[in-house]
């Protein structure tokens, strides 16, 4: 208990200078607080309302996202809102860890790589370099499953642009064969109109170390990267989208009640990734939003954009004096 107020519960039975002697505190700093108690009450009315406006943005049936946690609250609650109404993140986060407000956590995690027995090796073109740049010129990708009631799984390949942070291409199927990740890594260059010259980064996995799917990068001028032997963290990006996918879609339960049902679901959840989920890398903006931003890049360090976007990793395109560049997806 505060001790301030405890000594306000009790004042009129043993008096306020006993009871701040007792407990060590100054009496002009109990009158203080005592002062102060409308101010508290008038701030514990703004976290109210603003814990009101918050559940509003986590919850589904009004058009929010359970998933949201913290800083997409944020760049939710300051979209399109005058400098003097912007709200802390600092602020947003003591709101929801006060009223218990949480976005949606993954917890339970199921080995889906492969390791290949043929010894084919690619040399490691993104050297962890997750940062976003130009679109259509490296992408990264995983399998990933989504269990179901049944004690089966529906697997999922992804094929990600790091330019823009768009799922450029995808596929589900109950099986993890080579066609697969093919038909994912098709989809992409089907989205894309082409994917000549572009890099595409995986893990050590069977299916992307086989004959079937280098014949098929090298059809589509694809050249193949792959990270170290046994570490995630070479692919981290394609593990954080699983993680990312699986969290939102499950929402905490333990599976989908069968196939059918989670390929909707990923359907509904890919479109809504490239249109309206935000993505802190990019401005906490969403890829396909990326077509209507200019950003400026002066020369040398420091970045200039049109919506504050400290954390982000932009990189110029093109180098020399300051210039404006619309990245097309």
């Amino acid at each position: 208990m505060n001790r301030f107020q405890f000594v306000e519960d009790h004042k009129d039975a043993y008096g306020v200078k006993r009871l701040c002697e007792v407990i060590e505190i100054a009496r002009s700093s109990f009158y203080a607080w005592l002062a102060a108690a409308p101010g508290r009450a008038a701030k514990a009315a703004e976290d109210a309302a603003l814990a009101a406006r918050i559940r509003v943005l986590q919850d589904p049936a009004q058009g929010g996202d359970r998933a949201y946690g913290a800083p997409r609250i944020t760049a939710d609650l300051n979209d399109d809102v005058t400098p003097s109404a912007r709200v802390n993140h600092k602020r947003v986060a003591r709101v929801m860890r006060e009223h218990q407000l949480a976005g949606i956590r993954l917890r339970r995690r199921v080995k889906t790589t492969i390791p290949d027995q043929s010894g084919r090796k690619f040399p490691d073109l993104i050297g962890r370099d997750f940062s976003i740049g130009e679109p259509n010129r490296r992408y990264v990708g995983d399998i990933t499953y989504l269990p179901i009631a049944d004690g089966t799984n529906l697997y999922l390949a992804t094929c990600i642009d790091l330019g823009s942070r768009k799922l450029a291409g995808w596929q589900a199927a109950d099986h993890m064969r080579v066609g697969l990740v093919e038909n994912a890594l098709r989809a992409a260059a089907r989205d894309r109109g082409s994917l000549a010259g572009a890099v595409f980064h995986s893990d050590h996995g069977s299916v992307y170390t086989s004959k079937a799917y280098a014949a098929l990068c090298e059809q589509l001028k694809v050249t193949q990267s792959m990270g170290a032997i046994g570490t995630s963290a070479d692919n981290s990006l394609a593990e954080s989208f699983n993680a990312a996918l699986k969290r939102e879609l499950l929402e905490g339960r333990a599976t989908f009640p069968d196939q059918a049902t989670a390929y909707r679901a990923v359907f509904r959840w890919a479109n809504r990734y490239n249109t309206r989920r935000r993505h802190s890398a990019i401005c906490n903006i969403a890829p396909e939003q990326l077509r209507s931003r200019e950003v400026s890049y002066p020369r040398g360090s420091g970045i200039t954009e049109p919506t504050p976007c400290p954390r982000s990793r932009v990189k110029a395109l093109t180098t020399g004096t300051v210039i404006a560049t619309s990245l097309v997806l």
